[in-house]
């Protein structure tokens, strides 16, 4: 009796066979290289592409006609990309729409970054995302981005790529050493590292020119720029770059049950969700959606973000094809906002509430409001929708649980369930429960990756 009144989250290895578990590790090596491969927006839209390409998915253009089955993507300014199946029943029924995020914390360079000090040349750096600036320190870091720069006949865009390839040189923010640290171990951890001090060492050979300036350093640096890039200076102006962790996901733990890695937060919803539509092998009845945006972890705003109107726009031009009612689509469209949710970690037990807070290897959480103090910042999903979820989850045998984000009044935080929720779409969070997030090498259960595959799966399956 019981085990039918009772509920608790239980872990998900005994409910999976031996060759559930054997995929399970399989789909997990397809991520990690996913990972490695996109760790900014911009590389992760191109890898969306390439991979939904391969899958029979072909760009959409306004004004096309669409049919049943048909498979399509949009890219939004290269940071941001819709990828859709059309349902048998077209636009009127609505969407069952995942929706995620590619950006992650990271450090970006700034608009006019290079200096020389003290025989060294340095790029000036602004976080990006929240961080405990820290653990920033002292990892060796890629250099990514884009450069826009001006030639004879307009302006040409540069991709800047260095410190991921064997052989490549790495990049760092140096930290103060422990012999001279008293006064900055008295600090709070907030104000130990200040972030006008984030800067990143680039070089320190002077160039052999026989220009006359004092920054031969900074003139060594440009003039390597200038020869593999073609850039120089000013163009930082028109430039994207951006430092981020050199780590290689790896398995964690003598069973390699972890993956460990920077940038889970999203892509380790963002790529269950987007698989999962890739790999549909029958039409849908309702359109099956995944969007994947840029912003989230400094707000959503932009261009390239959720608040943007690309999705709108997107939707919008499929409605008109289709004959049906922008707004009579979107009222009868459920979405999972694709986000992780913090994982019980028995090394911080006093932030966390047991009873509701995910654990790992317990499956993909379902959180029912994020926020902070009093769920301000939250969408809170209708008893309705969860019961709906429940459902679909329990018949398709999806390994999952419930999550919240810590105590009441610890701290809290949002994703962008409630920029759907507001364009009256019924959301719910949805996602991959994380150790250490927002840190440069965070870490997820395997299981709960590939349980998140199964629920995005069987989310887009769904009829009603």
């Amino acid at each position: 009796m019981e085990n039918t009144l009772f509920y608790d989250k239980k872990t998900g290895w005994d409910r999976m066979s031996d060759a559930e578990q054997a995929a399970m590790m399989e789909y997990a090596e397809g991520y990690k290289a996913f990972l490695d491969e996109a760790k900014t927006e911009r590389d992760a839209v191109r890898r969306l592409q390439a991979m939904a390409e391969a899958n029979g998915f072909a760009a959409y253009t306004r004004g096309k006609e669409i049919h049943p089955g048909e498979k399509y993507y949009k890219i939004n300014r290269n940071k941001a990309i819709i990828l859709f199946v059309v349902g048998s029943d077209g636009m009127h029924s609505g969407i069952n729409l995942s929706a995620a995020h590619l950006d992650a914390p990271r450090i970006d360079i700034r608009t006019v970054p290079l200096y020389e000090d003290n025989g060294m040349a340095l790029f000036k750096t602004h976080y990006y995302g929240g961080i405990k600036k820290y653990q920033w320190t002292t990892i060796p870091m890629e250099l990514r981005g884009v450069v826009c720069r001006m030639t004879e006949n307009g302006v040409e865009s540069v991709d800047v790529r260095i410190g991921d390839k064997p052989g490549d040189p790495v990049f760092v923010i140096t930290d103060l050493l422990i012999h001279l640290a008293t006064e900055q171990m008295g600090k709070t951890m907030m104000k130990g590292i200040e972030a006008e001090n984030m800067n990143v060492l680039v070089g320190s050979k002077p160039s052999k020119s026989d220009i006359e300036t004092s920054d031969k350093i900074k003139l060594w640096v440009m003039e390597f720029l200038n020869k593999e890039y073609g850039i120089t200076e000013e163009d930082f102006l028109s430039a994207e770059l951006t430092c981020v962790p050199a780590f290689k996901a790896s398995d964690v733990g003598f069973d390699r049950s972890f993956i460990g890695a920077y940038g889970h937060d999203d892509r380790v919803c963002s790529y269950p969700a987007a698989t999962a539509l890739l790999d549909l092998k029958e039409t849908p009845k309702k359109t099956s959606m995944v969007i994947l945006v840029d912003k989230e972890e400094i707000g959503s705003d932009g261009v390239t973000g959720m608040q943007s109107h690309f999705f709108d726009t997107l939707v919008a031009d499929l409605c008109r094809a289709d004959g049906t009612l922008f707004e009579e689509c979107i009222e009868r469209s459920t979405c999972l906002s694709a986000d992780v949710c913090n994982a019980f970690d028995p090394n911080y037990p006093n932030v966390s509430e047991r009873r509701n807070d995910a654990r790992v290897n317990c499956g993909v959480a379902l959180v029912k409001y994020t926020g902070a103090r009093g769920k301000s910042g939250s969408s809170d999903a209708t008893a309705e929708l969860m019961g709906k979820m429940r459902y679909q989850f329990h018949k398709n045998h999806v390994i999952w649980q419930t999550g919240q984000l810590g105590k009441v009044d610890q701290g809290g935080g949002g994703t962008v369930a409630m920029f759907m929720a507001n364009r009256n779409i019924d959301t719910v969070d949805c996602g991959v429960p994380v150790l250490s997030m927002h840190a440069p090498f965070e870490v997820i259960a395997k299981l709960d990756l590939f349980a998140a595959y199964n629920a995005f799966k069987a989310f887009y399956q769904m009829e009603q």
